[in-house]
Formats: structure tokens, sequence, C-alpha cells
């Protein structure tokens, strides 16, 4: 089914291509390959003059702004923190020009962050999400964003998670109830350029 992304209303919010999460066993698209896709995003985005929302997660020093109650399966951080350059975006995707830059401190790039506040000043009406990981910061952010009334689309080929079955159940179960999931080339043409 063909659609069009109008770029003056449409941003590219690009979660976690970070050292950090690159650096972990990511499936079912390993660190290259999710770069090369993000980055192949960013610029059909650029050359459509469409915003480019960068997104990392990062923590102070002290570790104090972390969400830290009690669960089954906490996240886990290396044993003394993030090491230097954990929460840097990979050199591909940091060379793109982002419009806006937003630091996240949980899941959602939408919780406690002014993303909301940047893409409504700027008439933004749809977002296109890709990254790491597929069932949690991309579908956290696909599903606020849902719930703020943005047309949502994930490229499903541009997230990746850390196991295919995770990436396969977000994609096929939870994300097709608040978003619209498109191969990359799908959204390239929509925006009216080339894959």
């Amino acid at each position: 089914m063909t659609f069009h992304l109008d770029p003056g209303k449409t941003a590219l919010v690009l979660i976690d291509v970070q050292n950090g999460t690159l650096a972990m066993p990511l499936a079912p698209y390993d660190r290259a390959t999710l770069v090369t896709a993000t980055q192949r995003l960013g610029q059909a985005f650029l050359a459509a003059s469409a915003p480019i929302v960068t997104v990392t997660i990062a923590f102070s020093g002290d570790g104090g702004d972390r969400l830290a109650q009690a669960v089954d399966m906490p996240m886990q951080l290396p044993a003394g923190g993030p090491p230097p350059g954990w929460s840097e975006l990979a050199p591909e995707i940091a060379a793109l020009p982002a419009t806006v830059r937003i630091v996240k401190r949980q899941w959602s790039a939408f919780f406690g962050t002014e993303l909301d506040l940047q893409l409504r000043r700027r008439g933004i009406t749809s977002i296109v999400i890709g990254g790491i990981a597929t069932n949690f910061g991309v579908e956290s952010t696909a599903r606020d964003g849902w719930q703020h009334g943005y047309a949502v689309i994930v490229a499903q080929d541009a997230s990746t998670s850390l196991g295919a079955e995770m990436h396969e159940f977000a994609l096929t179960k939870t994300l097709p109830r608040v978003s619209r999931i498109r191969s990359s080339a799908d959204i390239i043409a929509a925006l009216g350029r080339e894959a």
C-alpha cells in the first residue's frame, strides 16, 4: 500500500543510535546494518528538507537521574557506570545536521523531554521512528507519539533489538496498534525521494 509523507510536516526521530547501545548484541540487524539504514533515512530527510531529531539516553555522573524502582529484570549498565563516549551518537549519525537533539533518561523520547514542544512548534504531524531498541525505546516513543496525536511510522529495517524475536514481536503484535510499519525504501519513496 502506497502512502505519502509531507516533508514539511514529517520528522525523522532516531532513537539511541549511540556508542553504548550499538555495542550491545543487536538482532536482527547488527551495528553496521542499523547505522547504514538510519543514515540512509537521515540523508533522505535532509534532501527533502524535513527535520531530523536525534535522541540519546544519558545519565548524570552519580546516576541519580536513573529510574531505580524494583523490577524483575533491571536494565544493566557496565560495571562502574557508562564508559566515556557511551552516550555519543555513532559518527555517521552525529554527522547528520539534526534540527533537534534530545537527551532522555528513560525509554520514551517524549517523557520528561521537550520533544513534543519542538515538534509542535515546527508544525510536525507525522513522525518516522527508527533506532534501538525496537521493543524498548522505539516502541515507547511510538506509543507516546500516538498518544500525543502524531501519525507514527516505524522504520522496520532501521530498528533493531537485543534479539530477533523481540524485534519481531514488537513489529507484529504491539506497534501496528499505534503506528504504520514500513521499510526504509517505502518511507523514502513516500517523501518523494528515490530509495
